[in-house]
């Protein structure tokens, strides 16, 4: 997996913004990254024009009014390293429009946004971007603490699964290598198990077998720099796996899930995939980051920007 070097975050004017400042700190640390663009957008103005013509400096100094503003806030929460350089930038419009665009714009390697819960807010934003960015995602609910102790990744062994497994690997080698991995497979059984002439736990105990040698196989592909990669198989109960997955990274106190997006080519970008879309919308607590090889969606991210 690539290195976090350029990283975008997408400030709101919020008490959520401090949050996102001292994870982008603690990213960019662990990531060795050069540049970050802190970011806000203003939604469309609307001013008359008659107004403007009166006033000609209006938009420059309420732009310039947001730039003091992060800049203030950003100092008091972000640890600065001297190899990092720091760019503010406001932009007016659509909000996920403007954020795609300077992702692309700035070949960005990942994107940085809150996930409200108490404060007023849709989450719409956060399954767009997962959607159409071309890389990484990183979504942070509001009073996370940016830790890396445990991370959690779903898995079924897929391309995807193993983009996000090298990510988690190399996040936790930048970190020192001192933090837990967990993959966790969730496998469900069959309706027409009984067809078999096994009992449930019997044909319960045969699922979790091939997880568990679908898992080595899984793992002997990948490089794991000397981390210890802890396997988890859980028996999807209610045909519901992030469930299972959010109330797994809650029993084992997850400081992070980390899951790949299923789109791989600029044909498929747009499906991140069901787990994925339904781990954005449910999951409130921990930080979830979905991954994208970088690039992967340029191929239709001119035409997206264009609608």
């Amino acid at each position: 997996m690539y290195q976090i070097k350029k990283l975008i975050v997408c400030l709101d004017q919020t008490e959520l913004d401090e949050t996102l400042i001292k994870f982008a700190s603690f990213v960019a640390q662990v990531n060795q990254t050069k540049k970050i663009y802190f970011t806000n957008v203003i939604r469309n103005l609307n001013i008359p024009k008659e107004v403007i013509e009166e006033f000609p400096n209006l938009i420059e100094n309420i732009v310039e009014e947001r730039k003091t503003k992060m800049k203030e806030l950003v100092s008091r929460n972000f640890t600065l390293s001297k190899d990092i350089e720091l760019s503010f930038v406001v932009k007016e419009g659509q909000l996920s429009k403007k954020i795609l665009k300077l992702a692309h714009e700035k070949s960005a390697d990942m994107i940085i946004l809150g996930r409200k819960v108490q404060l007023s807010g849709t989450g719409v934003l956060s399954q767009r971007l997962a959607r159409r960015a071309s890389c990484s995602l990183l979504i942070i609910p509001e009073n996370s603490i940016p830790k890396i102790d445990k991370l959690l990744v779903p898995s079924d062994f897929s391309d995807y699964s193993k983009d996000a497994m090298e990510e988690a690997i190399m996040i936790v080698g930048k970190y020192g290598g001192k933090a837990e991995i967990f993959c966790q497979n969730v496998f469900s059984i069959p309706s027409g198990y009984h067809f078999s002439g096994k009992t449930y736990e019997e044909f319960a105990a045969i699922m979790q077998m091939h997880a568990e040698i679908n898992f080595k196989k899984f793992i002997r592909k990948i490089d794991t720099k000397g981390i210890t990669i802890n396997p988890l198989y859980t028996k999807d109960e209610d045909d519901d796996p992030v469930e299972d997955i959010l109330a797994k990274a809650t029993e084992i106190n997850a400081d992070g899930i980390i899951i790949g997006a299923k789109g791989r080519t600029a044909a498929t970008a747009l499906f991140i995939g069901s787990m994925a879309e339904r781990l954005i919308q449910m999951n409130h607590k921990i930080p979830l980051l979905v991954t994208r090889p970088k690039g992967k969606n340029a191929g239709i991210l001119d035409y997206i920007l264009e609608i």
